[in-house]
């Protein structure tokens, strides 16, 4: 198996280069999805929180109330660190069953973990390769408005929360431009299959 990081700030296509890759034949692992899973009704990960935080995070339905919980850790850096250090460990047990069940399906898998907060995030996975999707931060403003009709000072805003370009790039192996056409960015995609199944 080979397992691949595939990081990249809001808005730089990143899901565009793992749906390519999905269709290439992939594991993808939605790092996402799963943060969303640890913490479902029922979880050790959900009954932390409610213990750290107050059962006021918790919805009537037994849900974790996202923006609650929000509204506790946002600039509160020792909340957030509290946080992260319950939902962190869960998402890497999670995912890294994940890698071996791909694993076990098929050696040869080429596993894509689709993970937006890998330099955020304090956990260490053993990656053979990290891919960077990079665009600039007005291409990547421009999307979001259009795209998404976020407000720009809003865009600019989730840009500047994330980590830097540099941060990011400082840890990539292969960087992906997505600046230019989705064509440009396939045939990068492409390229890149090629040669992990080389």
């Amino acid at each position: 198996m080979q397992l691949i990081g595939l990081t990249g700030g809001i808005a730089s296509g990143k899901s565009t280069i793992a749906s390519r890759l999905d269709e290439l034949g992939a594991v993808v692992v939605d790092a996402d999805r799963i943060a969303r899973e640890v913490v479902e009704p029922g979880t050790p990960a959900l009954a932390e929180i409610a213990c750290a935080f107050g059962e006021t995070v918790i919805a009537p339905d037994g849900s974790l109330d996202r923006p609650a919980l929000g509204a506790v850790v946002f600039g509160d850096a020792e909340a957030l660190q509290k946080l992260n250090g319950i939902t962190h460990p869960a998402v890497l047990a999670a995912s890294t069953a994940r890698f071996a069940a791909a694993a076990a399906e098929d050696p040869a898998a080429i596993v894509v973990y689709d993970v937006p907060l890998l330099v955020e995030s304090a956990n260490e996975y053993p990656f053979d390769l990290v891919v960077v999707a990079h665009a600039a931060a007005a291409t990547r403003v421009d999307r979001l408005v259009r795209l998404r009709g976020m407000a720009e000072d809003e865009a600019e805003r989730r840009i500047g929360s994330q980590a830097s370009d540099e941060e990011r790039l400082a840890v990539a192996d292969v960087v992906i431009d997505t600046d230019g056409t989705l064509a440009q960015t396939l045939e990068q995609v492409d390229e890149l299959w090629e040669s992990l199944r080389s």
